[in-house]
């Protein structure tokens, strides 16, 4: 009977590459979905943006000539002396009627009829003879174009004088009495005589409609939630408004374009509703989402099509790897064509064929090489540290030196007796560390005091099991070949990194040159010299073949700076456990 297993379903590989597949087309989807879209959405506002910029152009334009024909109108009559002195006739009342009839209402009434739009032109007369010319209510909005003739003393006791005289500034566009009211503004300006007393003798006021300066208001769709306003720059005040109600106050949500009215303080603003500018997203959204839809479900449909394929010769391989865990290597598997399927196929194959000879061969061989490998090893300690120290002691015996004999012997016998460590290949790290105490003591009755050893090493560490003679090669080496001057200094230091050992032998003698380092380390650690190599060499590879090729040596020098060697090795060890091999 089949058993199956709850919680694990079976899941082909193929199948599952389907997944970072189908992220990637959906996130390239999404990601080329959302450039498009904003790409458009960009265009579309500045579309947008240039046809109100190139409307308010026209309408400020607009503006511009208009205001500069009601400029040119009261000019034409502050520089007319006929005017002027028809202004200034005091004579019996008959003359002053013939002058308002031939020389003054002929010349208000000729640029009204030259001036396309209605308005009213007021003249407010300082001389008291001359007669009132009453149009229609000035109250109500301009239905034509009119003229008027008042005193000016009807004026000034109103507000909107006094503020006039009180800012002492001559030729004005703004706001008086009921424009406000009625979305009029008004050109204000002073009579002067020409004569040598240059006394006021009149005002002349053209008022005009905002919705006729400002025109054709077809091109701004006020119906879609644009709205125009005029402001006066130096007061802040919103003179003129088309559009929604709320447009006194700018809102976040919308985009504010300006346009100068020149040779005045008027400025036209339009805020344009960002809903304006994205009316056509929602279409574009669905377009493009539809687009990418469509992509993603072919891309899909391509990627199942393709992991079918390959999941059918992905199954017969994990058969026969299935049928070689159980031991039966006599299957064979045969792909067509020329592709990594066939490749795989062929290798395993070959596999099949000579993996029971691998078994029987190469895994005892192996295992007996290594062995063989770690025996000869252990046996090159390099003698000469041995020829030296005893000729050093046959000097100093025919010197007569007895004591320092007597101390390289016993220093001598203590390096040995903890370097055969009864036969034993692991030693703990302390008696290592006392095993170098006994070679540099030695050391010191040849040098005496001419170098310092220091020594920082965890106290958590000094019990962890490690193969002997890993740190004397290194610390023999600093004394044949880093020594440079009269004295050097030497620091060991220990320390636990997680599941490893870290140890260093640094010193500050001469360092090596970069070449020399360099082809030390490409040719692991083996120098040039014969002599050194059952010291550096041999400690690499005593350590590879018991810990494996995760653990080792680095060493990093500095010419004319020293050089540091780090040794890494594990904290446990299951060949320890095995065999108890350690002698505490």
């Amino acid at each position: 009977m089949r058993r199956f297993r709850l919680g694990r379903l079976y899941i082909p590989f193929t199948y599952k590459m389907m997944i970072p597949y189908l992220l990637l087309v959906l996130l390239t989807d999404l990601l080329i979905g959302y450039i498009s879209y904003t790409m458009l959405i960009q265009s579309r506002t500045e579309m947008a943006e240039t046809n109100i910029r190139t409307a308010m152009k026209q309408t400020s334009n607009n503006i511009e000539y208009q205001m500069d024909e009601i400029n040119r109108m009261s000019s034409t009559l502050f520089t007319s002396l006929t005017f002027q002195n028809a202004l200034q006739n005091t004579g019996d009342p008959l003359e002053v009627m013939l002058k308002m009839r031939d020389d003054i209402i002929p010349q208000m009434k000729a640029p009204l009829q030259l001036y396309g739009n209605n308005i009213r032109l007021v003249l407010y007369t300082v001389n008291e003879k001359m007669y009132e010319v009453q149009g229609d209510n000035m109250e109500k909005e301009i239905t034509r174009r009119d003229y008027y003739v008042l005193p000016a003393s009807s004026i000034q006791n109103t507000d909107w004088f006094k503020s006039i005289q009180a800012m002492n500034q001559d030729n004005l566009w703004l706001q008086l009495d009921t424009d406000k009211k009625l979305d009029h503004i008004s050109h204000f300006r002073k009579l002067v005589s020409s004569s040598g007393l240059a006394s006021v003798i009149g005002y002349i006021r053209v008022t005009a409609r905002f919705d006729e300066l400002f025109g054709n208001f077809d091109t701004f769709p006020i119906d879609q939630g644009i709205s125009l306003r005029l402001v006066d720059t130096t007061t802040g005040a919103t003179l003129y408004t088309r559009g929604r109600a709320d447009t006194h106050s700018k809102q976040s949500s919308e985009l504010s374009i300006t346009e100068q009215i020149s040779g005045t303080p008027f400025i036209i603003e339009s805020l344009v509703p960002h809903a304006y500018l994205n009316k056509d997203a929602s279409r574009m959204q669905k377009v493009i989402g539809t687009v990418c839809t469509i992509s993603f479900l072919v891309m899909a449909f391509i990627g199942f099509i393709v992991a079918r394929l390959s999941g059918k010769k992905m199954k017969r391989i994990v058969t026969l790897v299935r049928s070689f865990q159980e031991g039966n290597f006599h299957k064979r598997i045969a792909f067509t064509g020329n592709d990594e399927f066939v490749h795989i196929a062929d290798s395993f194959n070959q596999m099949a064929t000579s993996i029971q000879e691998l078994i029987k061969n190469e895994y005892v061989q192996g295992i007996q090489k290594k062995q063989a490998e770690l025996d000869v090893l252990q046996a090159q300690i390099s003698p000469h540290f041995l020829y030296n120290t005893l000729s050093t002691i046959g000097s100093l015996a025919n010197l007569g030196e007895v004591q320092k004999v007597t101390q390289m012997v016993q220093g001598l016998s203590k390096f040995y007796r903890l370097t055969l460590n009864g036969g034993n290949v692991y030693i703990s790290l302390e008696k290592e560390l006392e095993q170098i105490e006994a070679y540099l003591d030695i050391q010191r009755v040849k040098y005496a005091d001419t170098f310092k050893v220091y020594f920082d090493i965890e106290p958590d560490i000094l019990q962890t099991p490690i193969i002997k003679l890993i740190l004397q090669p290194f610390v023999e080496n600093i004394f044949k070949h880093s020594w440079f001057g009269k004295s050097i200094a030497i620091r060991i230091t220990g320390k636990r990194l997680g599941d490893h050992i870290e140890l260093k032998v640094i010193d500050n003698g001469i360092g090596m040159r970069p070449d020399t380092l360099k082809k030390m380390q490409s040719n692991t650690l083996q120098p040039d010299n014969q002599s050194d190599k059952y010291g550096l060499k041999n400690v690499e590879e005593r350590i590879k073949l018991r810990y494996g090729n995760d653990f080792g040596i680095r060493i990093g020098s500095h010419y004319g700076a020293g050089t540091t060697v780090q040794i890494i090795l594990p904290m446990a060890n299951s060949e320890i456990k095995e065999d108890g091999d350690i002698n505490a």
